[in-house]
């Protein structure tokens, strides 16, 4: 229960990013702007944090960088990018049901890769899922979607995906903090170039560096935290499941902080994803033929 109590709270806290995003946004910062500050500062926090915890949690093997450059190029920062210009080409509520794609490939690489069955169970709590994340979004029949921003926006999905995949492999080798931690420093690296730092320094006030120090540690220490520990407990097909509370959220920032209207299709979509949960969470029994029965 702690490892799903854990995932899920990972989701809550994703979910609440718009509240920094927005502030950040408005504030002049560009999305790829905001994309460094949240994975540098959240690398420079977690680098204090474990100096003084424990230094050799920072060790690593020079073989197993691929796992980070998978966590944090492939994942964090390949999924942000895609993601955005999903928002950009396709519109917000596109872009989170193709992001929301992502348990969909977890679900067939952890199949081959890690040997974990694809039950009834998991392909209900999937079809429920993704049905809960369409109607949250608030799709209508009227919105046009062009070749080109619908792969951008499988491969948000995909890369998304990425982080429960690597992140496993190196889950089996190192600590969550040492996996968070070089997920930040890689993905940070890799945005660098692309940032223009000196307009970044120009833009800066005490609430910018506020809602900097709120996105790095509400948004991405914590929940990469939270994920990362209950990746280590639960199948990965599971997690990515129990995590899509995030959109949920998401829209209930929407509706009591941002103003937005809540429609019968965004409530139902939001009872869709709780059900969805519930039914991924409920304890089973297997019976004379090995099939996995709900209690």
């Amino acid at each position: 229960m702690k490892y799903i109590l854990s995932t899920i709270l990972a989701g809550i806290l994703w979910g609440i990013i718009s509240i920094f995003v927005r502030t950040l946004s408005a504030a002049g910062l560009t999305s790829v702007q905001i994309m460094f500050l949240r994975g540098g500062l959240s690398a420079v926090l977690l680098f204090v944090f474990l100096l003084i915890k424990d230094r050799s949690l920072l060790k690593i093997h020079l073989r197993d960088v691929w796992m980070f450059l998978g966590t944090g190029l492939v994942s964090l920062t390949f999924f942000s990018l895609c993601y955005f210009t999903t928002i950009l080409q396709a519109g917000t509520s596109i872009a989170v049901i193709l992001l929301y794609t992502s348990p969909i490939f977890i679900l067939v690489f952890s199949r081959f890769l890690f040997k974990e069955k694809i039950t009834g169970v998991k392909l209900v709590a999937l079809i429920m899922t993704f049905a809960g994340c369409i109607l949250v979004s608030g799709v209508g029949s009227g919105h046009g979607l062009s070749a080109r921003a619908f792969f951008i926006g499988l491969c948000a999905g995909f890369g998304y995906a990425m982080y429960s995949i690597f992140g496993r492999y190196a889950l089996a080798k190192y600590n969550s903090l040492t996996v968070n931690f070089y997920t930040f420093v890689f993905s940070s690296l890799s945005i660098l170039p692309f940032c223009h730092a000196g307009e970044i320094a120009g833009a800066f006030n005490l609430k910018i560096s506020l809602f900097v120090l709120g996105i790095a540690f509400f948004c991405t220490i914590l929940p990469y935290f939270f994920y990362t520990y209950g990746l280590s407990g639960l199948e990965t097909g599971k997690a990515a499941i129990f995590v899509t509370v995030e959109p949920l959220v998401g829209t209930l920032i929407g509706f009591f902080v941002w103003k937005e209207q809540a429609t019968f299709m965004n409530v139902t979509g939001i009872l869709l994803i709780l059900a969805a949960i519930v039914v991924l969470g409920l304890p089973v029994r297997n019976d004379k033929n090995n099939n996995s029965v709900i209690q």
